[in-house]
């Protein structure tokens, strides 16, 4: 099934996307307390989706898609974490910045070479022992379709191509083996990022602040794919869009580390809730650093996973600078 949240007439809804348009669902069962918002709905379990099935089955009129404001399918999550599951990003990120500061540098030839020598810009062993991660601002959550405006103290804007699974069932110490049962679904995930803004705060070491936390800072949608319909998430085609040009062409099924070894290493001693997002990390070449090419005023950023959808949104710089 393929969840969304929408706003008609003032009021918000939980829906259900078909081929013929968008379910309320909320309006379909309006005594059923799940059906209030997307967090209730998971919530509940799998009493509410049986009975979102049940429902859809009876064939309940559909609305056109067009005709609401779509917003992020779950629009302020229970808790972020963004992970770094993608091995061959890491390495270009790597490769990228050995570049920018080389350029930046009175004889960038030699401090290319200095920094390769250095092993400075490398991807850390520890990546390969365990899954990492950092938490991201829940609050800076918005939908595919909305203007992002780029923070005023940041000169290069970039996106990234991420897949998330949204955690449906509580859980603590949960095992590889088990972490699938907590997944209620799967979304885009584009984490638009200050550049400029991280190479000044990475090496305080406390990982991305300001270079990540701004208002609308993250995109999720457009809706939230059950994982009873998506079989299999690790072999989907996933592509980055800017103003209709193709810069990345990948599948996910480079991963490195799977959700299941996310859920696994970040559930130790700590309780997940239904509601909680795990982001992927970038997959190869789905951001703007890999290429050494950043956003300009009025891109307009495509993302797109297959069976998932497309989120699309446009960057606007500040009017004063």
């Amino acid at each position: 099934m393929k969840l969304l949240t929408f706003k008609l007439q003032g009021e918000e809804y939980l829906g259900a996307l078909t081929d013929t348009g968008v379910v309320n669902l909320s309006a379909a069962a309006p005594a059923d307390l799940a059906f209030s918002s997307m967090q209730q709905f998971m919530e509940a379990g799998q009493p509410a989706l049986d009975h979102a099935y049940a429902l859809l089955t009876s064939r309940p009129v559909s609305i056109p898609s067009n005709q609401m404001n779509w917003l992020a399918p779950l629009p302020i999550p229970a808790q972020i974490r963004d992970c770094l599951g993608f091995e061959e990003h890491l390495k270009n990120a790597f490769e990228s910045a050995i570049k920018l500061s080389a350029m930046a540098a009175d004889d960038p030839v030699k401090a290319e070479q200095e920094f390769r020598a250095s092993g400075r810009f490398a991807v850390p062993e520890v990546w390969y022992q365990q899954p990492l991660y950092y938490k991201a601002n829940r609050f800076s959550v918005a939908p595919s379709g909305k203007d992002i405006l780029w923070p005023a103290y940041s000169e290069v804007m970039d996106f990234e191509l991420e897949m998330a699974c949204v955690i449906g069932k509580k859980g603590k110490d949960i095992s590889t083996d088990n972490a699938e049962e907590h997944i209620f679904g799967y979304t885009i995930y584009n984490d638009f990022s200050a550049r400029d803004a991280q190479m000044l705060e990475s090496p305080g070491m406390l990982g991305p602040a300001k270079s990540k936390d701004f208002d609308d800072s993250i995109i999720l949608g457009p809706v939230i794919v059950t994982k009873d319909e998506l079989n299999d998430p690790y072999n989907l085609r996933m592509q980055a869009r800017i103003n209709g040009e193709t810069w990345c062409d990948s599948n996910s099924n480079t991963i490195h580390w799977k959700f299941s070894d996310m859920i696994a290493h970040i559930s130790k001693s700590e309780t997940l809730y239904p509601g909680e997002v795990i982001g992927s990390g970038t997959v190869g070449l789905g951001c703007g650093l890999e290429h050494l090419r950043f956003l300009n005023d009025g891109d307009i950023v495509e993302l797109e996973i297959e069976k998932i959808g497309v989120i699309s949104d446009k960057v606007i710089r500040h009017q004063c600078q």
